[in-house]
């Protein structure tokens, strides 16, 4: 689940479980005392094709199928190669699944309110029930499986909800300058120059003057290349690293201050997506999935 993924709506084919059930005992109208009743056989559930199940919930291929074509349409219309449109997809779908069993669990399961409230929204946006109707109709909807897809859209997105309510808002943190620049000879030369006793803050501002290379409080896994930041967070206040090369240049960092501090916007939004990454992972490792298809 990239956070640069294609938000679409979040309605999908769901095929109900059609029943087939054993035939019921004809009724005697005297039956013998010492013969008790028979049970009736209830109906089993006839499972859809599929291509997994998680915890016991069917993901149909049919569905699957169709969520294949949305995405292949959204990334083509931007551009985007769709080649892994159906790991992507089937990822997204089985963390779906996840995320509203979970919220059933959580007390957050969506009510037939919950259901009409959305219904009502999608149709305004639209332009009305009969339009909201021939959408469902040209993407195959009937009534029941699309009520029973805006259901499980309604809850994984409470549990995602919840998971980033419950993610901390304040950490510990590490305040840092960095000298930045795009060539090893400069930031090989600055680092002469620290050695040397040349001020820190001033050889910054000389190759960011905009910035003077403060980057502000950053929590452990902010900086996206992993060698800056086990660089960064291995520094005692007031230490600087080595030079570190990533994608964006030739780094310097000098931690200026750490310890506990509330997290800024940018960094809590990532610590929310890696909170709900992780959920995600665990559930799977400690789950019953199952993929019956590739």
């Amino acid at each position: 689940m990239s956070s640069n993924r294609i938000l679409l709506i979040a309605l999908f084919f769901a095929l109900t479980l059609t029943a087939c059930g054993a035939a019921q005992p004809s009724a005697t109208e005297t039956p013998a005392p010492t013969t008790p009743s028979a049970t009736p056989i209830p109906p089993t559930a006839t499972p859809p094709p599929s291509i997994a199940i998680v915890n016991g919930e069917y993901l149909s291929i049919a569905e699957f199928e169709a969520e294949v074509e949305r995405y292949r349409a959204a990334q083509t219309a931007l551009g985007r190669s769709a080649n892994d449109a159906k790991t992507v997809v089937l990822d997204d779908l089985v963390a779906q699944i996840l995320l509203s069993q979970a919220a059933r669990k959580a007390s957050l399961e969506a009510d037939d309110a919950d259901l009409q409230t959305r219904i009502n929204a999608l149709a305004n946006q639209l332009g009305g029930a009969d339009a909201l109707r021939q959408w469902q109709s040209a993407h195959g909807y009937d009534e029941e499986t699309f009520r029973a897809a805006l259901k499980r859209s309604i809850e994984s997105a409470r549990m995602r909800d919840k998971i980033a309510a419950d993610t901390p808002t304040s950490t510990e943190q590490i305040h840092l300058r960095q000298i930045l620049t795009y060539n090893e000879a400069d930031a090989q030369s600055a680092l002469a120059e620290l050695q040397a006793g040349a001020d820190f803050d001033k050889l910054a501002a000389r190759y960011d003057p905009l910035t003077g290379g403060e980057l502000g409080w950053i929590p452990q896994g902010y900086l996206l290349d992993p060698k800056a930041d086990e660089a960064a967070f291995a520094l005692n206040v007031g230490e600087t690293s080595a030079v570190i090369r990533t994608d964006a240049g030739f780094h310097i960092f000098k931690a200026v201050e750490r310890g506990e501090h509330p997290l800024s916007p940018d960094a809590l939004l990532l610590m929310q997506e890696r909170a709900l990454q992780n959920w995600i992972t665990e559930q799977r490792q400690n789950g019953d999935i199952v993929i019956l298809a590739p």
